[in-house]
């Protein structure tokens, strides 16, 4: 058995560098840090640690070296029954997660991240003598993580610990009572992170303590507290951001990363003081979530084409446009993902850097950093660029250094704030920058809203009114859909949400429109007669094919405003 078990952690770097997923030079890296581990570590975790394979490729490599069969545990259903056959203090320490019990025949299927574990697989056995058989299949480490914090993890619930934080169980002692809040701000994080939630709030009142989820844009009132707990959990907050905890009176901001579920989550914390204490609001940055594949954000195929059209282009600006929660980030980190490559070099300007991308050099800019967007622009310039992503264009300055980037030979995505593409022309214009400027080195303009979709299990249909057969432009007799709630929604009628995209790639026509100060409606006139789709008309589709409703679509997308 030693012997069938020793090649893979042998050839694991050779395989992954033979079928192109990692490079000599990435290979050499990872081996030199595993000379360098004070502790052994293999090789596969090392390269999954440094972010140049994924753990799913690990997991399906090995799988394929090993002759062991693999599984994708965030599809899998367990039982009961089945969780009652392994404690979960053995599970999480051998990194095991039990998938089916046969009683009758004293079969278990077991999925553990090394199932060549003979020593996991003793103990397992020492605790259930009357397992016959145990049958293993290949798992990640993190996704085992995840399936035993999903349906184990009720140990340590919010409502255990605020049990135990009401009766008094755990003492009268300040001592005895920290543990229970570091365990409440503990099962709070994990629970917003379950529930996909982007933000949590924190806030004190007169005498209770408010807390909400943002899930799907949307706040959802979580937790009614009582205000006696909150400065013992405004302090243990205050040390997870690395923030004073002795500073009541002055806004403060923070960030810390945790693992959760079996992957690293980044909080960015910020606290104000108000009228009955100091409110704390948390960003909840999934970098699994927030860097996604460009083909899966959702955009349709002649979207996905006006994009790639677009990036192609070796020099020029792009703008993003959409208020504050639109997908702005998410849409730019993706395109930025998808250029990404050893052969360009790409630099942003955040404030601050939300994700981390490989080989990407990111800057925060803001008063930490004593470093503004305009100066930060002026500094990338002498680094080689290939492509410069600028968080946001806020004044006369940065707009200047990012319209001369863009006229020397780079690539310059940006941030902006508008209404929609064509309010982006006249945005630019007050803030300092000349129609001249403007034709000839704006590549295209995207327009962004994020709306909720229809939960597919509980959504009805239902025949439209008269509003909302005027509004659509459709007969009476069409049938749409509406929320209704399940609990595969959480009851809410929705269930995660989707992009609405508009997309204006420039031409000569259009910067000559632009040169000649033309009004919107005349460039919407022509851009339209060029194929050009608005947000209403992208809105309109999306209530149609049952993706939304009208009600959802019509809180993000102004109906009101003319078709083009």
């Amino acid at each position: 058995m030693g012997e069938s078990l020793q090649p893979p952690h042998q050839l694991i770097g050779q395989t992954l560098k033979a079928q192109g997923l990692i490079s000599e030079d990435q290979l050499r890296i990872a081996l030199h840090e595993q000379m360098q581990a004070v502790r052994p570590i293999s090789l596969g975790k090392l390269l999954v640690k440094l972010g140049f394979i994924s753990e799913a490729t690990l997991r399906d490599t090995l799988g394929f070296l090993l002759g062991q069969p693999t599984i994708d545990l965030a599809n899998v259903l367990i039982d009961t029954d089945t969780l009652q056959c392994v404690p979960c203090d053995l599970a999480k320490k051998h990194h095991l997660m039990p998938l089916a019990w046969c009683a009758k025949n004293n079969h278990l299927r077991l999925a553990m991240a090394a199932p060549d574990d003979i020593v996991a697989l003793d103990r397992l056995r020492s605790h259930i003598p009357e397992i016959a058989t145990i049958e293993t299949v290949l798992a990640g480490e993190s996704e085992i993580a995840h399936a035993i914090d999903r349906h184990y993890g009720r140990e340590l619930s919010i409502d255990g610990i605020l049990h135990e934080l009401e009766t008094g169980q755990a003492g009268t002692a300040l001592q005895e009572y920290t543990q229970p809040i570091v365990r409440l701000i503990d099962a709070l994080l994990a629970d917003a992170v379950k529930q996909d939630a982007s933000d949590i709030h924190f806030e004190p009142e007169a005498g209770f303590l408010r807390i909400r989820y943002r899930i799907d844009g949307i706040l959802r009132q979580i937790r009614v507290l009582h205000q006696s707990y909150w400065p013992a959990m405004v302090v243990r907050l205050k040390i997870i951001g690395g923030m004073n905890i002795a500073e009541t009176r002055a806004p403060q901001d923070g960030r810390t990363s945790l693992s959760i579920s079996g992957r690293h989550i980044d909080f960015r914390m910020a606290t104000l003081p108000t009228l009955h204490g100091e409110n704390i609001a948390l960003r909840i940055l999934d970098r699994h979530k927030g860097i996604v594949p460009l083909h899966a954000l959702g955009l349709s195929t002649t979207q996905l084409d006006q994009i790639h059209q677009m990036i192609s282009r070796p020099e020029g600006i792009i703008l993003v446009t959409g208020p504050t929660g639109s997908g702005k980030t998410t849409t730019l980190y993706s395109v930025l993902n998808h250029l990404n490559s050893e052969h360009v070099n790409i630099m942003t300007l955040e404030d601050p850097v939300e994700y981390p991308l490989a080989t990407v050099r990111q800057t925060s800019v803001g008063e930490a950093s004593k470093l503004d967007f305009a100066e930060g622009i002026r500094s990338l310039l002498r680094q080689d660029p290939d492509i410069i992503l600028v968080g946001e264009i806020r004044d006369a300055d940065t707009a200047a250094m990012a319209f001369r980037a863009a006229m020397t030979g780079h690539q310059v995505y940006a941030t902006l704030h508008a209404n929609s593409v064509f309010g982006a022309v006249p945005r630019l214009i007050d803030i300092g920058v000349s129609p001249e400027l403007l034709a000839g080195n704006i590549i295209g303009i995207v327009g962004q809203r994020l709306v909720r979709k229809l939960c597919t299990h509980c959504r009805q249909p239902h025949c439209v009114n008269a509003h909302e057969a005027t509004v659509l432009g459709v007969s009476p007799d069409i049938l749409i859909h509406r929320p209704v709630g399940c609990p595969h929604c959480n009851h809410q009628g929705y269930r995660g949400r989707g992009p609405l995209m508009e997309a204006l790639l420039m031409d000569d026509e259009l910067d000559d429109l632009i040169s000649q100060h033309v009004t919107q409606g005349q460039l919407r006139q022509t851009a339209t007669r060029k194929g050009y789709i608005g947000l209403v008309e992208m809105a309109i589709s999306r209530v149609l094919d049952g993706t939304t409703s009208f009600e959802e679509a019509a809180r993000v997308i102004d109906f009101r405003k003319p078709h083009p």
